[in-house]
C-alpha cells in the first residue's frame, strides 16, 4: 500500500426524534470499545460520549428533527458527524446564569480538537473532531 490510501472505519445510525439521547452514548461507547478506545483512552472517550451527547440533542430539542449520527476512523481522528433538518448553523453563545440550556456548543468547543458545521441541502451536518492522547502516567517511582 503507498502512502497517499487512507484507511478508514466508519459506522452510521439513525436516532428518531423520541429515542434518549443514552442510546446515541451506549452505540458511541460500543464502537470506541471496539478500536479499544475505552481501555487505551478513557478521556478522550468521555470528550467523544459529551460531545455525542450534546449533538444528538441539538438536533432532538433545536432542530426538533431526528438526528443521523456517523463516527469515522481514519487513524487519525474520530469524526462525529451529526446530522438534522434545520439550517440554521450553531455557535457557541456566551455562559450565562440566565437559563439551564444553551451551553452545548460550548461544551462540544472545550472537548474536540476541532468542530465546524456545514449547512446541506436538507438541513445541516456539525462534525467534531477528537485525536486520541495517551493518558498521563502517574508519578513516577525512584
Amino acid at each position: 500500500m503507498d502512502g497517499s490510501s487512507l484507511r478508514a472505519v466508519g459506522w452510521a445510525r439513525s436516532l428518531p426524534l423520541n429515542s434518549e439521547v443514552k442510546a446515541a452514548r451506549d452505540w458511541a461507547r460500543a464502537h470506541l470499545k471496539s478500536l479499544g478506545w475505552t481501555s487505551d483512552y478513557p478521556e478522550t472517550v468521555d470528550a467523544v460520549l459529551l460531545a455525542v451527547s450534546e449533538l444528538v440533542t441539538n438536533a432532538h430539542a433545536h432542530a426538533h428533527s431526528s438526528a443521523q449520527l456517523v463516527l469515522t476512523w481514519d487513524n487519525n481522528c474520530l469524526h462525529i458527524a451529526v446530522h438534522d433538518a434545520s439550517s440554521k448553523l450553531p455557535t457557541p453563545r456566551p455562559p450565562s446564569t440566565d437559563g439551564l440550556g444553551g451551553r452545548g456548543m460550548l461544551l462540544v468547543d472545550a472537548v474536540a480538537d476541532e468542530w465546524e458545521a456545514r449547512p446541506c441541502s436538507r438541513g445541516k451536518t456539525v462534525i467534531a473532531c477528537f485525536r486520541p492522547r495517551a493518558e498521563p502516567s502517574g508519578p513516577k517511582k525512584r
